[in-house]
């Protein structure tokens, strides 16, 4: 029985070794699995940020009183507003909106002055550039809260003060909520391509018909295939932990065992997915396209840009087979949170479940999937 075992085992070496020269003989592929995710862990952490940080807005100012330039003043003041153009008239709003000189333009109507002094309201127009909504609607509120804050100037004093503590996040920076994701997101994308392209590339050349014929079962070929490419999967996840830790200095609050735990969990069961798509395609070219079919459902689909609660009803229940998900679920709150295990236990349901369902199914096809 222990001789068997170890026949097994040398069986199963065999092959994976042979796995990983394929994927690392060539110095072009070693460059192409770890520079694209440093790389794009870069840019995300950069470019991909929904903190408003500078607004270029325009004034009409048809007042030209005290509280309109004191209004104006504390805007200017803010490090957040630009002014990059003074208005003379209503005609010229459109313009600067069009032209894209002004993302937010702040009319104030000749009679402000006047209704402030007798006691009424008197209201400021503020017309945004609805082209880029997010930013809009955010430099919309901080209009709002400037204005705010001259009425209780004004006022001498406000009746309520509301302080906000944002846990897990106390700067408010949209970057810790996504940098943590990427742990996952990126390293996906290449762990489902290489798993992928595993089987067809060895259809495509004759060599799988030859892998079938040896004394390799299909549970052979599985986990040959599979650990490789788990193996690449964690090493990414690690490049780019790695620079969220030390680059951009957010801090992980949770178990490092825990997380990579999670992380190996997610990485089988997107090898399975992979594996399902190679043992169907016929050759390189098909495995590919299947592979680019479904990355951009499952990146849609996985919370990292919207939330899976405001999603509608059947594309919530859809995203219950996407790993993607329960992986960003699993590594934020984990990173950013502390979780236990007790707390993310049922993150590993899913991703265990489309394991059991995908690596088999992958076995089988092996087997009776002819070319």
């Amino acid at each position: 029985m222990i001789e068997k075992i170890v026949v097994w085992l040398n069986y199963l070496l065999v092959l994976v070794k042979k796995e990983f020269l394929t994927i690392f003989s060539d110095p072009a592929n070693r460059i192409i699995l770890f520079v694209p995710a440093l790389m794009q862990a870069l840019l995300f952490g950069y470019a991909a940020s929904y903190d408003v940080n500078h607004v270029d807005y325009a004034v009409l100012d048809q007042s030209k009183g005290q509280v309109s330039q004191q209004l104006l003043s504390h805007l200017d003041g803010s490090g957040i507003f630009n002014r990059t153009a003074t208005l003379n008239n209503a005609t010229q709003i459109k313009t600067v909106v069009d032209d894209r000189t002004a993302l937010a333009v702040i009319s104030i109507p000749s009679d402000f002055e006047d209704k402030l002094a007798q006691g009424e309201v008197s209201p400021i127009q503020v017309i945004l550039d609805g082209r880029n909504s997010s930013t809009a609607g955010m430099a919309g509120s901080y209009i709002n809260s400037v204005v705010a804050k001259v009425n209780q100037e004004r006022l001498g004093q406000a009746s309520v003060n509301l302080e906000v503590r944002t846990w897990y996040n106390p700067n408010q920076e949209s970057r810790w909520g996504i940098m943590p994701s990427l742990i996952a997101a990126l390293s996906m994308m290449q762990t489902l391509l290489l798993s992928s392209l595993s089987v067809a590339r060895e259809r495509e050349q004759g060599t799988f018909d030859q892998l079938l014929v040896t004394p390799y079962t299909p549970i052979h070929i599985m986990i040959g295939k599979a650990l490789p490419p788990i193996f690449v999967g964690l090493m990414q996840s690690t490049i780019i932990l790695c620079i969220i830790l030390f680059w951009f200095q957010i801090p992980m609050n949770g178990s490092l065992t825990l997380l990579y735990f999670g992380l190996l969990f997610f990485n089988i069961a997107v090898v399975g997915v992979g594996l399902s798509i190679s043992a169907i395609s016929l050759n390189m070219q098909q495995a590919m396209l299947f592979t680019f079919f479904i990355i951009m459902p499952l990146m849609l689909l996985s919370g990292l840009l919207t939330p899976v609660q405001n999603m509608p009803h059947a594309l919530e229940v859809a995203t219950y087979a996407n790993p993607l998900r329960f992986g960003i679920d699993l590594v934020q709150r984990v990173y950013l949170e502390g979780a236990t295990f007790s707390q993310v236990k049922w993150d590993f349901v899913p991703m265990f479940v489309l394991a059991i369902i995908t690596l088999p199914l992958a076995a089988w096809l092996f087997r009776n999937r002819l070319s």
